[in-house]
C-alpha cells in the first residue's frame, strides 16, 4: 500500500514544478468550454463561501472570484510555492474575496458547516485517503451545501485499469480515477446525494520522457482497451483522451 505521506509529498513536489512550467501544464488542463460548463452548473449565489479543494494555480478559484465579487473563495492545496504565487497574483489583481491556504493533504483546517459549496477540478485522483477527504468535504459543508467534482474516469471497457497504470508512470502521486458509480457510493456514505452533473472529456498529453515503462504497460493490457483512449505516441509526447465525470452532490439537510 502506498505510504500516505510519501504520496502527498510526491504530489506536492511534482505539481509545484508542473505549475511553474505553465505553458505545458496549460495545454494539459485548460479548456474554456469546459470551464464555462462548470460555471453554469455551479449556480453561485451572492454571499456564498466556497472552498476550491486542490486549487493548484487557481484556474477555477480566480475565475469564480473575478465573476462573483460578493462570494468568498478559499483555495486549499499542498503546493507551497504555487500558493505563494497565487497570493501575489490575487494581491496584484486587487481581488479581496479570495485567499489561498496550505494544508497537510489530509485534515481540512476548518470548522464544521463552514462552506456553502466545495469544488474540486482534476485533483481528487491524487488523494491517497479519498474516503477521509470526502468525509472532510461533508463535514465542512453546511446542511444543503453542495460538492462539485470534475475528474477523469476509466472507460467502461477498461476492466484492467490501464489508464491508472499509465497515469502512474509520472511520479505525481496519481492514485486512481473513479467511475460515476464509485463516486456515488463514496459520497453516499458521507451523507451526500448526487443531484446534477454532465459529461466531458480531456485530450491529455504526457511528455515521452516522463513515461519510462510505457512499452511494458502496453504489453500487459489489451490493445482494444488502450485504443479506447485514442492512444497516440511519438518520440516527444503521448496523447490519450479521458472521459470526465462532472458531478454535483448535495449534503442531506438534517432537521
Amino acid at each position: 500500500m502506498t505510504n500516505v505521506a510519501e504520496s502527498i509529498e510526491a504530489t506536492r513536489r511534482c505539481f509545484d514544478v508542473s505549475f511553474s512550467e505553465a505553458t505545458f501544464y496549460n495545454r494539459q488542463t485548460r479548456d474554456n468550454n469546459h470551464l464555462e460548463m462548470i460555471m453554469q452548473t455551479l449556480d453561485i449565489k451572492p454571499g456564498m463561501r466556497i472552498l476550491d479543494l486542490g486549487c493548484g494555480s487557481g484556474y477555477l478559484s480566480f475565475t469564480i472570484a473575478e465573476r462573483y465579487k460578493d462570494a468568498m473563495i478559499t483555495g486549499l492545496d499542498i503546493v507551497t510555492n504555487t500558493l505563494n504565487i497565487n497570493r501575489e497574483t490575487a494581491s496584484n489583481s486587487g481581488l479581496n474575496n479570495i485567499d489561498f491556504v496550505e494544508y497537510d493533504g489530509i485534515d481540512f483546517p476548518y470548522e464544521d458547516n463552514t462552506f456553502d459549496l466545495v469544488v474540486s477540478r482534476y485533483a481528487l485522483h491524487h488523494f491517497p485517503k479519498i474516503d477521509h477527504s470526502i468525509s472532510e468535504i461533508s463535514r465542512v459543508l453546511k446542511n444543503g451545501g453542495r460538492f462539485f467534482v470534475s475528474d477523469p474516469r476509466p472507460n467502461d471497457c477498461d476492466d484492467t485499469r490501464f489508464v491508472d497504470e499509465y497515469m502512474q508512470l509520472k511520479p505525481d502521486g496519481h492514485i486512481k480515477f473513479y467511475t460515476k458509480g464509485e463516486w456515488i457510493s463514496i459520497c453516499d456514505k458521507c451523507d451526500m446525494i448526487l443531484s446534477d452533473g454532465f459529461d466531458s472529456d480531456i485530450r491529455f498529453p504526457k511528455k515521452r520522457n516522463t513515461a519510462d515503462g510505457i512499452e511494458d504497460i502496453l504489453m500487459r493490457h489489451d490493445a482494444s482497451i488502450v485504443q479506447s483512449y485514442d492512444f497516440v505516441m511519438d518520440d516527444e509526447e503521448i496523447w490519450v483522451t479521458e472521459q470526465v465525470n462532472n458531478l454535483i452532490f448535495t449534503k442531506h439537510i438534517h432537521g
